[in-house]
């Protein structure tokens, strides 16, 4: 499982296994760029290095927030870039992905759909059994989203298999 937190100055991302209810952390990173570079380079940048990590990777899905906008349009126009870029990487690789708001990311780390966001980080490094929190936070960030994945995907399985469907 690939989790990934859309931006276009840091692009967190972590990858996880979940098997017999242990959260096992393979990797994660973040893909930096440089402020004042062509946006259209920082674009290409993130689509480049998010390819390459997903084709080394290979995970059976990516799991990425959904975008929600603040006050700022045009850092949310930015980001939506960014976020596009990284999801035509996983397309291109044909990785299944999968959408999370905050709420749900929130929920399903610390079971406390408004948790503050340090309450995140501790429950993710407490999950992974990290030593330490993450930097930057937007790795830790795609940590979390990879968490709320393998929770989702159990709660289908489990509704496939008593027959409810998905």
């Amino acid at each position: 499982m690939f989790g990934i937190d859309p931006g276009y100055a840091i692009v967190g991302w972590g990858a996880i296994n979940f098997q017999s209810n242990t959260y096992k952390t393979l990797g994660y990173g973040a893909i930096e760029t440089v402020a004042g570079t062509d946006f259209n380079k920082r674009l290409e940048y993130i689509y480049d290095e998010t390819y390459a990590i997903l084709n080394r990777c290979r995970p059976d899905a990516l799991a990425i927030e959904k975008l929600y906008f603040q006050t700022n349009q045009k850092t949310a126009i930015n980001v939506a870039q960014a976020r596009g870029v990284t999801l035509l990487a996983a397309q291109k690789l044909k990785i299944p992905i999968f959408e999370y708001t905050p709420l749900q990311v929130k929920t399903a780390v610390t079971g406390y759909g408004k948790a503050k966001k340090p309450q995140v980080m501790e429950m993710t490094a407490r999950l992974l059994k990290l030593k330490e929190i993450p930097k930057p936070d937007d790795t830790c960030d795609a940590l979390a989203i990879a968490i709320c994945h393998t929770q989702a995907a159990g709660s289908q399985l489990r509704r496939v298999m008593y027959g409810k469907g998905l």
